[in-house]
């Protein structure tokens, strides 16, 4: 009874800075008028028939394929990185662990920052492309740039979980394979591989939820030439002020996410793990 007393606190505010905030934005999504006064405001769907138009279809497509290819690079680099330090001494694990978490204690736009100066036309790059006589590459403000900073950014999040499934995986179950014959592709495609599914799918959702939604990177590192509908619901609220519209766009990406977190979750009970 009194542990249950203690979550009082925390349910208090989930509901304040959650929920709440949820409801409001569901609220203005079906409502028209001035968003100076509840009063004021209609039921009204316009905001949604605005979006369902190709000019925000295309950006919401853009936005979901760019995340995608973002959450495949992740996923490429990140599995063998966490096989690689999983299988090193206790020790050195720790540290190389550190070493990836290392850059996530720094401000996140610092981070993306750093970025503008390195792939920029006088940035490190092109500065040393020009030591052997190529001409200066365009890197900055393309769609590149924004997947280089989204796979900078979220690598430790697909890197984390997946170590910390293979990091307690029984390496008598390898062994056990090996005397049975098999060899080590045999053994990962077969014992390692679907065993690290959970860590895997964890990775996958935690990469690419924020890659789907993410404004900064695209807005740094892509300028005015790579627009992805973080940015279009940013403009809503911050510049255009048509909040209805904004909310709109935010309830259906919201939709999106819980329906990709569903559909991994699937994945992840029949490999064997929950993720939520």
């Amino acid at each position: 009874m009194k542990f249950k007393k203690m979550s009082y606190p925390y349910l208090i505010w989930q509901l304040i800075f959650i929920v709440v905030p949820l409801l409001l934005v569901f609220y203005y999504s079906i409502t028209s008028g001035s968003i100076d006064s509840f009063r004021d405001m209609s039921f009204s769907i316009a905001s949604f028939k605005r979006f369902m138009t190709s000019q925000y279809l295309s950006i919401l497509l853009k936005s979901l394929r760019i995340a995608l290819y973002t959450t495949i690079i992740c996923l490429l680099i990140g599995y063998p990185m966490a096989y690689y330090i999983s299988r090193l001494k206790t020790k050195i694990q720790s540290t190389m662990i550190l070493l990836v978490i290392i850059p996530m204690w720094m401000n996140f736009l610092l981070r993306t920052y750093a970025w503008l100066t390195i792939l920029s036309k006088n940035g490190i790059i092109n500065k040393f492309l020009n030591i052997f006589g190529i001409a200066p590459l365009d890197l900055i403000f393309t769609e590149k740039a924004v997947m280089i900073g989204m796979v900078y950014n979220f690598l430790p999040f697909m890197v984390l979980p997946i170590y910390s499934v293979l990091a307690k995986m029984d390496m008598d179950l390898e062994e056990a394979a090996w005397d049975l014959g098999a060899n080590k592709n045999q053994t990962f495609w077969r014992i390692i591989f679907p065993m690290s599914l959970p860590g895997v799918i964890t990775g996958i959702t935690m990469v690419f939820i924020p890659a789907v939604s993410t404004f900064e990177i695209s807005s740094l590192l892509g300028g005015n030439k790579v627009n992805l509908i973080g940015n279009v619901i940013e403009q809503q609220f911050r510049v255009t002020g048509d909040w209805h519209f904004g909310s709109s766009m935010s309830m259906i990406l919201m939709i999106l996410i819980v329906l990709s977190m569903l559909i991994t979750n699937r994945f992840g009970e029949d490999s064997g793990g929950e993720l939520w």
